[in-house]
């Protein structure tokens, strides 16, 4: 699929991947409820909450929140849905 539709469904909740990613797994997902307990820095100790954001699934196992497509994501017609 291209990118406007794999961002139509991340918009749906589906997650999303290009075919050409080589690391096991990643993917990536749209969190529309996102908030988390401050560390560090200004409002330590007390939860943030975010507006939407896209979040990758790293090969890693982590969850990078601010996502941001490159040139090559954007003109990409490899991408695909994955399951749950």
């Amino acid at each position: 699929m291209k990118f406007g539709e794999a961002v139509e469904a991340i918009k749906e909740g589906k997650m999303v991947q290009r075919a050409g990613w080589n690391g096991k797994g990643m993917h990536i997902y749209l969190e529309d409820h996102f908030h988390c307990l401050a560390g560090k820095g200004s409002g330590m100790e007390h939860t943030r909450k975010y507006d939407p954001v896209i979040i990758m699934f790293t090969a890693q196992g982590t969850h990078q929140p601010g996502w941001l497509a490159s040139q090559a994501d954007i003109l990409a017609e490899d991408w695909q849905e994955i399951a749950r």
